[in-house]
């Protein structure tokens, strides 16, 4: 072993808990050495079958430790029911290894709310955080190519001081995976106008724009459901509720689109020509839109890194979510993200406890 050779960044995997199997995740793995030296992973599932998965691909054995788990979390599986009896689970495995150090951040493709559960027990939630929240990536026509939305569904409630929070998450997200020096922060509504909204959101604005200045933010205020894909801000903050519904929305929509367009393409022999007129431009806006290339939410808030692959992601997919969490991981980002959250938090309080002007202590 070379003297002078760089530390690896470790990514702690769950092999076991996508829909497609540990081969899909083997070989996603794959894609993610062959293009970045620097990387090493801890594979957890049934050992002897990962090992023969592994085998398969020269040099993967090298960067890639496998730890042996019996058991699986099923899609259908209660978190509760994970809590109490996962302890044997590649799940578990994947998140104990982030918790002891072992591994800079996990990856799993399984089951959401047993994930996040089992994440908040097994490395618990940040000082000063009330409620984690699951941020993702959405295309857009910002610079970076996509903009921040969260929370996405770690919880379907949130009050004003969670959505303040979740602005500063969102924040630290968009500057160390995005690469915003001040990013760019909105406030989901059902209009733009200040009057509108639920008390909570109403009092979030205020929060928000209280603390923007000191937060290196830039708030633009209340944003729409059309200002999501939009250049108007970097990072949309919203309650799990409405964040899942827009974004199982939108994946359906883009799945109807898609389907519209080979069905108009292939209607006659004329835009059958046309789609091969058109075929560079169409592989382009593919691969833009391509929810693979985009795959990967990230759990915030928590004491460790924690990235939700999609449950159907093939090996393009997992490549990508393993590339996300090794580029968070290399940021430093929960420790940035830790001081961003105790930041806000005084600044906050802060401004609660300010007396009114002409009436300030010596």
């Amino acid at each position: 072993m070379t003297m002078n050779a760089p530390k690896r960044t470790i990514v702690s995997v769950d092999a076991m808990g996508g829909d497609l199997g540990p081969a899909a995740v083997v070989a996603g793995l794959a894609l993610s050495a062959d293009k970045n030296p620097n990387i090493g992973f801890i594979l957890h599932g049934n050992k002897p079958e990962l090992e023969k998965l592994v085998a398969r691909t020269k040099g993967l054995d090298e960067v890639c430790e496998i730890r042996h788990a019996d058991e699986v979390v099923t899609m259908d599986a209660k978190p509760s029911y994970v809590m109490r009896n996962g302890q044997n689970t590649s799940m578990w495995s994947t998140i104990d290894a982030v918790r002891n150090g072992d591994a800079d951040v996990a990856v799993s493709c399984g089951n959401t709310g047993a994930l996040m559960l089992l994440s908040m027990v097994r490395l618990r939630k940040l000082p000063g955080v009330n409620r984690p929240a699951i941020a993702c990536l959405w295309p857009s026509r910002n610079a970076a190519g996509f903009n921040v939305m969260l929370d996405v569904g770690a919880d379907i409630r949130a009050d004003d001081t969670d959505l303040l929070q979740y602005a500063m998450m969102g924040a630290s997200y968009a500057r160390n995976g995005l690469g915003m020096a001040r990013p760019r922060v909105g406030l989901l509504n059902v209009g733009t106008e200040e009057h509108k909204g639920r008390p909570e959101l109403k009092s979030a604005h205020e929060l928000i724009g209280n603390v923007a200045d000191d937060a290196n933010i830039d708030y633009v205020g209340f944003v729409e459901g059309g200002d999501i894909p939009s250049d108007r801000v970097d990072v949309i903050v919203t309650d799990g509720f409405t964040g899942n519904v827009a974004l199982k929305t939108a994946e359906g929509t883009a799945s109807l689109v898609s389907g519209l367009l080979r069905d108009a393409f292939n209607a006659t022999i004329l835009s059958k020509i046309s789609a091969l007129l058109a075929l560079t431009s169409l592989k382009r806006l593919s691969k833009r839109v391509d929810p693979r290339r985009n795959n990967g939410g990230v759990f915030l808030g928590l004491n460790g890194t924690v990235v939700k692959s999609h449950g159907s992601a093939d090996a393009t997919g997992m490549s990508a979510a393993v590339k996300l969490a090794f580029r968070l991981a290399e940021s430093g980002f929960n420790e940035k993200l830790a001081a961003r959250v105790a930041s806000a938090g005084v600044q906050n309080q802060d401004n609660k406890n300010k007396k009114p002007e002409g009436k300030q202590p010596e």
